[in-house]
């Protein structure tokens, strides 16, 4: 037998005790949110929030969907 040989059976069963391990944490890992991250979470949507506000009451967004509307509206068939 080569050493070759004798070294692939004993990576092999590494690799899968890796695997497994890895499987196993991530089965058994926290299934919620922590405190950081739930602060992080809420500071993120209250600003997604405040930008979406701003967009939609702003004066380019009902312009251009009065325009939109008008030009449909006014279209000949």
């Amino acid at each position: 037998m080569t050493i070759t040989a004798l070294r692939t059976p004993r990576r092999l069963v590494r690799v899968r005790k890796a695997v497994t391990r890895r499987f196993a944490r991530a089965l058994t890992g926290d299934a919620g949110m922590s405190t950081v991250e739930y602060a992080v979470g809420t500071i993120a949507a209250a600003a997604f929030g405040a930008v979406l506000y701003t967009v939609v009451s702003g004066d380019s967004i009902p312009d251009a969907l009065g325009g939109i509307i008008e030009r449909a509206l006014n279209t000949r068939v």
